[in-house]
């Protein structure tokens, strides 16, 4: 029986190492890694009230937002680069965690979903491309400022060619 519960503490182990970085926000519910769990463990890094923010000062506000423009500039170069076409604009809002090395730990979107004029969705193997090219951009990627501790970035987007 000891021998049963430590397959399935390693069984659990590797299926929590093994979840994909970059995932939808309703894919996140459905695992231990939702926004609500992560938001617990990562601050925000901008917040109106600045006791609660990881930035603080301008400047430091201002290279955090430098750093995030240009994750979004180099995400959208890798795209083009990986032959990933959008074919039209697409709303779009990402919660991206940080670890506090620069390291981006967990990246999740969720795509505004037009329900009275589906065609202007993505489609379902666009959403599979895009997820195996953000998991493989977020992979080694080094966000351009560190911190005293994790952080969490968010923001509308607007994805396009």
């Amino acid at each position: 029986m000891k021998r049963f519960y430590v397959f399935l503490v390693l069984l659990f182990s590797f299926f929590c190492y093994a979840q994909p970085k970059a995932m939808s926000f309703d894919e996140a519910k459905k695992t231990l890694f939702s926004a609500d769990v992560l938001d617990k463990k990562y601050k925000s890094a901008l917040h109106s009230d600045e006791q609660l923010a990881v930035f603080k000062t301008e400047k430091d506000q201002e290279q955090l937002i430098a750093a995030y423009t240009k994750l979004l500039q180099d995400f959208g170069v890798f795209l083009k680069k990986n032959d990933f076409v959008w074919e039209k604009p697409h709303r779009c809002f990402n919660r991206i965690y940080i670890s506090k090395e620069g390291k981006i730990d967990y990246f999740l979107y969720h795509f505004n979903v037009n329900e009275h004029e589906p065609e202007k969705n993505l489609t379902s193997e666009q959403m599979r491309n895009f997820k195996r090219l953000l998991n493989s951009f977020i992979r080694d990627y080094k966000f351009g400022v560190t911190a005293q501790e994790n952080f969490a970035q968010c923001s509308p987007v607007v994805y396009k060619d």
